[in-house]
């Protein structure tokens, strides 16, 4: 595992951790003046969310990666249900991607942008995403760009794009409503067909999806060869190339997978 904060002066809003048999990476996200509806803050959402799943996954076998999830959701929201207002719009929310082994099986969920990578043994990597916010921010994005970043303008756009999340025919991220665990991207894969599998941040995603430095097959290699922290040091250095916000990046790689 990986993990850099986009700044040294702010918190990492991303989690990552792991157990025997399950892997759990959330991706924290937050608007200016999410503090003064939730005291805790984005970054304590999605540690307390990661947790929570990683618990659960310790425990419960049976239950659906949703289920686990949506019950996950349901005891973060519950933890600061009487101190924040976890309703309002811009409380803290966050996409999640989970791997877990079972019985021969790599079950997997993906909610929100987040991206999980399953390398094959024969074949190209098989890349699970859920596009909805990408497409759905893409009408929003000329508008964003022409708007100062933490202005007025900016935050506002922002928030209208937001009123899309957790809505029919938006997109949808673990929040406070538990249902929205039911819209995850899932599905599963013999362990014998996968070389390695690997969960990634969007702020780590982009040296595909944003910077097109590599493709996916090209990722995998430099993973086997330099491992998640020299992914994450090539984005930084694109980033600062092209003059682009960083982004807390994130990337647990999962090898061995037989051998759990």
């Amino acid at each position: 595992m990986a993990s850099a904060a986009a700044r040294t002066d702010h918190a990492n809003e991303d989690f990552t951790g792991a157990v025997p048999k399950a892997v759990v990476l959330i991706d924290g996200a937050g608007i200016a003046g999410t503090e003064s509806i939730c005291r805790h803050g984005v970054a304590w959402y999605a540690g307390r969310l990661g947790g929570i799943l990683l618990s659960l996954l310790t425990r419960l076998r049976d239950p659906s990666l949703s289920a686990l999830l949506a019950e996950a959701i349901e005891q973060a929201t519950d933890d600061h249900r009487d101190t924040c207002d976890v309703a309002d719009p811009i409380s803290p929310s966050a996409t999640v991607a989970i791997l877990r082994l079972s019985d021969g099986l790599i079950e997997y969920l993906v909610l929100g942008d987040s991206v999980l990578v399953l390398d094959r043994v024969d074949g190209a990597p098989l890349v699970v995403s859920d596009p909805r916010e990408v497409i759905i921010s893409r009408s929003y994005q000329s508008a964003l760009e022409a708007a100062a970043e933490g202005s007025g303008e900016y935050d506002r756009i922002l928030q209208d794009l937001r009123a899309n999340r957790n809505q029919p025919g938006g997109f949808w991220v673990a929040k406070d409503d538990p249902r929205a665990a039911g819209e995850a991207i899932t599905g599963s894969c013999p362990i014998s067909e996968l070389a390695s599998a690997v969960l990634f941040s969007n702020g780590a995603s982009r040296i595909v999806d944003r910077f097109r430095l590599a493709d996916w097959p090209e990722v995998m290699a430099t993973l086997a060869s330099s491992g998640p922290a020299e992914i994450i040091h090539r984005v930084r250095a694109a980033e600062a190339r092209y003059s682009v916000a960083a982004d807390d990046a994130t990337i647990a790689h999962c090898t061995g997978l037989g051998e759990a």
